[in-house]
């Protein structure tokens, strides 16, 4: 019989794998590290660039979904390739072949392994300026035997280290284990990540990975200039909204069809983050979804300028969850799913395991003080005159580390008043 193997996953950010199945569990090092090794920079990149462009994929797939028809969006892509690339790490044959085409992975696997790692590192280095870390863990079933090659691997390329549970017997004790670990690594932004009855006795494997992010803006808004004013969800519909005024030197840019503006978090000497505004002229949130791509994005922050703007920016709270298996089988991954065809051999020298769920929460707050979360080449405005960035319709954002350029969040606000 086919064991189950369930993903979910959260943000500000975090996403967890569940594994059923049967057998005896095998010991993870506690107190392993991860160890990045090789050509850090190398590594970097080619785990930042798969990452983007699995960010472009997900958001047009979740755009395009009936069901998200003409609402909000938010989501972690550097949550979901952590514990996906975790998972690819004990799939084999058509299986592994997929994850990686689906997420963009390196098929090398020391560009893998090593670029993860840096990246963690660089995400987890501290700063008083802002809080930023993100965490991967195991949670096996105590009597389910796992290859000590995987447990090795996770713990020490991805600082995925094993606690084992009681899945058998106590599965809904284990559930609020990992929601409460999850909760905890989140400041309690995300919970009850794992539904009621995700868990069973089948399962054998949870794979988790949380990213928190809380910063304040390098220019702040003045609280007092905040003022009630229209925000447009549609030609002829708006909603009232919180908009927050400010005035300072921001790098802008603009093309015919988009006003584009970055917002740059206080980060001292640390890694240096940004949230980036795609902002259309007209109401056409297409202008600015039709850019998403690695080159015409490069172009468009290449083209920024620091310059004085006037900014009209939304306050807005965004509290999302997607359902993500039927979405990756669609996007190419399908054989994972399947518990006929799934080869998760890498991970207990089996072919019984294969996944049955994907669950992904999000959370984002932008207030006057910054952000608690979770090839067309722009043409510079020029001229003497101020340019105003009044986002009162749909935009599209983008939270970045800058020096990978890894997409740590990305999200649309088509109404601001909408959860």
């Amino acid at each position: 019989m086919k064991k189950l193997l369930i993903f979910s996953g959260i943000s500000i950010l975090a996403l967890a794998l569940i594994v059923a199945g049967l057998g005896a569990v095998g010991t993870a090092p506690q107190n392993a590290t991860p160890n990045p090794g090789g050509p850090v920079a190398e590594d970097t990149s080619n785990v930042a660039t798969g990452n983007n462009r699995f960010a472009f994929d997900l958001y047009r797939r979740l755009a395009t979904d009936p069901a998200h028809a003409g609402g909000n969006l938010f989501f972690s892509p550097y949550s979901i390739s952590s514990a996906l690339a975790i998972t690819r790490e004990g799939a084999c044959g058509t299986t592994a072949d997929e994850i990686e085409s689906v997420l963009h992975l390196p098929v090398n696997e020391t560009l893998r392994r090593a670029g993860f790692a840096a990246i963690d590192a660089a995400l987890n280095h501290g700063s008083g300026n802002y809080t930023l870390r993100t965490a991967n863990a195991l949670w096996a079933e105590e009597t389910y035997s796992f290859l000590p090659d995987y447990i090795d691997v996770a713990a020490r390329w991805y600082g995925a280290n094993a606690t084992s549970l009681d899945f058998i017997n106590d599965p809904d004790g284990s559930r609020e284990t990992i929601n409460r670990w999850v909760e905890g690594e989140t400041e309690d932004r995300i919970r009850d990540l794992l539904p009621p009855g995700s868990i069973n006795p089948l399962t054998r494997l949870v794979i988790t990975n949380a990213i928190y992010f809380k910063g304040t803006w390098v220019e702040q808004f003045d609280p007092a200039e905040t003022t009630e004013e229209e925000f447009r969800v549609a030609p002829n519909q708006t909603v009232t909204v919180p908009m927050m005024h400010g005035n300072a030197v921001y790098p802008y840019a603009e093309t015919e069809t988009l006003r584009v503006l970055e917002m740059p978090y206080a980060h001292g000497n640390e890694t240096e983050l940004a949230m980036l505004v795609l902002l259309p002229k007209k109401d056409n949130l297409t202008a600015a979804e039709e850019v998403l791509d690695a080159e015409r994005l490069a172009g468009l922050r290449g083209s920024l300028v620091s310059q004085n703007v006037r900014v009209f920016f939304p306050k807005f709270t965004l509290e999302t969850g997607y359902p993500l298996p039927g979405v990756l089988a669609a996007m190419g991954m399908p054989t994972a799913f399947a518990n006929d065809a799934a080869d998760l051999s890498g991970m207990d020298g089996t072919r019984d395991l294969f996944i049955t769920g994907v669950f992904h929460k999000a959370f984002i707050d932008v207030n006057e003080e910054g952000t608690e979360a979770a090839a067309a080449t722009g043409v510079v405005a020029g001229g003497g005159a101020t340019p105003v960035f009044r986002a009162d319709h749909p935009f599209v954002f983008l939270i970045i580390e800058k020096e990978s350029g890894t997409i740590l969040f990305a999200g649309r606000v088509v109404n601001p008043e909408s959860p």
